[in-house]
This record gives structure tokens, sequence and C-alpha cells, in this order.
């Protein structure tokens, strides 16, 4: 359930952050039950090893402050909901490292390998969003190649977000849809994937259903189901895994864990939650 991560959030303070003037298109308009993550860029100028299996949290929670006033609901405020914390992972850089709503990222952390992907994005994708860690970057250039190479047309929608831009992101769905709507499609600041540098959202080669349900019964998301793992990657949020990963089903999102742990996820039909705890 996602009302149990308001209070205590791994040391995030959040300021709300209301947007005005956007002149990009916003996707997902207010009320759809199956949203995603597209925001207005805020710079549109432009556009461990793979087999590593470890547990990446540490022992202990680091408590944190909670949300402002203007992003909690009232019985929140009250005090009546019982808190629950969040681990911090100890091992970011690590290539498979877990994170979601229960794992976030440490205070201030930043990839130190990104790079610019090659690969054509939608109009509008700011430098930002275009880029990935290295070993990722490489990864989906020849995934790319390969959907290419079988008639599959593939463009990048969003790769890496600062935390700041998350940050951005997630109090503008709060004071859109409220908290614990918000809670349901977009990631608290420093539990989002995409602040790993190994996530990325893709489309298919017109543009359309960008991370958006449709994108779900294309020719490309059959695809990539079928051979993301074998340059590296998974479907991060599977269907009739809601329960599991917290967020709904999203064809479009690709995770890089490398090939031998993709293949071996996505033969089992699990989840990268599950397969941390097998490990």
């Amino acid at each position: 359930m996602v009302n149990k991560y308001f209070s205590i959030i791994g040391g995030i303070v959040i300021t709300t952050v209301l947007l005005s003037g956007c002149s990009e298109k916003i996707l997902n308009a207010k009320g759809n039950p199956n949203q995603s993550e597209v925001l207005p860029d805020p710079d549109n100028n432009n556009s461990i090893p793979t087999d590593q299996k470890q547990k990446n949290v540490e022992n202990t929670v680091q408590p944190g402050p909670s949300l402002t006033e203007e992003n909690v609901k009232p019985q929140e405020q009250e005090g009546s909901a019982t808190p629950e914390s969040i681990q911090v992972v100890f091992n970011p850089e690590s290539i498979p490292v877990l994170v979601n709503k229960q794992n976030k990222l440490p205070d201030n952390y930043n990839p130190t390998d990104l790079i610019f992907t090659d690969i054509p994005f939608v109009s509008g994708a700011s430098n930002e969003k275009r880029k990935m860690r290295k070993e990722a970057a490489s990864a989906l250039s020849q995934l790319f190649a390969g959907a290419k190479a079988e008639g599959i047309s593939l463009l990048g929608v969003s790769a890496y977000r600062s935390h700041a831009t998350q940050t951005t992101l997630f109090n503008y769905y709060v004071n859109r849809d409220g908290y614990e709507k918000a809670r349901t499609y977009s990631a608290l600041p420093g539990t989002s994937e995409h602040e790993t540098g190994l996530a990325i959202d893709v489309t298919g080669g017109n543009g359309k259903c960008a991370a958006e349900n449709c994108f779900g019964g294309t020719k490309e998301a059959a695809w990539l189901e079928q051979h993301a793992a074998e340059y590296g990657f998974i479907i991060r949020y599977p269907q009739g895994k809601e329960s599991i990963t917290g967020y709904q089903y999203e064809p479009w999102h690709l995770r890089y864990v490398g090939k031998e742990i993709a293949l071996e996820i996505m033969k089992k039909g699990i989840t990268l939650e599950e397969y941390n705890s097998e490990v």
C-alpha cells in the first residue's frame, strides 16, 4: 500500500514545487488511472560485475523528516498512520542495485560515469534525459541496433533524471493529483530507478504512446518482451507483479541489470525484487 511511506523517507526533504507556464505537453492528463511519470523538461536546450549477487541495503535505516503539509493527507498530518522506514542502499554503483519504494539511493548520489546515449529520442527530450551510465548506454545501443535489424523502430523517451528533476516531478504530481495517487505511478526522490542512470523509458519509432498504456499492445513492446534480456535489460514493472514492484505495468520501462541476471529474471518470469530475495 502506498500510504505508508509518507512520514519517514530516508532523509529526503521535499519542498513543494509549483510549475507554471510550461511550454511542453504533459502526457497522461489528470484523471487517467493508469498514469506514468512524464513532465516538461526543466532544461530543454536540445535535446561491480553484472553477475554480482548480493544484498544491497544496510542493516540499519536512516529516519528522516515528514513531507511538507501541502503534500500530506489530513489524517496523516494528525499522526494517525504508522510511519514506515526506507532503507538506504550501500552499493549504489552496483549494476543490479535494487532501488524501489523500500530501498533508496544515498543522499546526494550521482552516477559518476554518465554519458550521452547515441540512440534517437522523441522530440523535446532534454540533454539530461539522454544520458545513461556507460555500460547501460553501450548495451542500449546494441539493443536498438538489434531491434532495427528485425524491422523494429524505437525511440528513447526518458533515461537519467537527477535528484532535483525527480523532486520537481514528484511534487508536480502531488500538487496535481494528491500524494496517495501520485505514489501509485511516481517515485519519491531517491527511490526512482531513473536516478541510477540504469533505466530508460522507450516508445515506438512513430513517437506515439510514449509512457502510455497503449504502448503495451504494439509490436515494439512485444519485441522488447522477447529480446530485451539478450542485451541485459528487463521489463522492470511486468504485468501481474504490481503488488511486488509497487507500480503499475510499464512495458516501456527498461532497466539494465546485465545480461546474465536479465536472462535469469526473464526466464523465470520474476521481478528484480524476487531475484534479490533468492540470492
